[in-house]
């Protein structure tokens, strides 16, 4: 019996408002996996797009960072 099936017969016994809220937690699991799928891949988007860059000069000095108020 693969992992799948075990779980379908335990859910399968359960009264049904119960089975929502199984339904809740699959699909909050769910949701879960995939913002940390597209996470890990802004992460090595951001990497490799900034690739290199810390060899490269800069143009601005602290002082063009600063504001002025007049």
């Amino acid at each position: 019996m693969t992992v799948t099936e075990k779980i379908i017969e335990h859910i399968r016994h359960l009264p049904e408002p119960v089975q929502v809220e199984v339904l809740d937690f699959v699909e909050y699991l769910k949701n879960k996996a995939e913002s940390e799928d597209r996470s890990d891949w802004s992460a090595f988007s951001l990497s490799e797009a900034l690739r290199d860059m810390e060899s490269e000069a800069y143009s601005y000095s602290e002082k063009d960072l600063k504001e002025v108020f007049a």
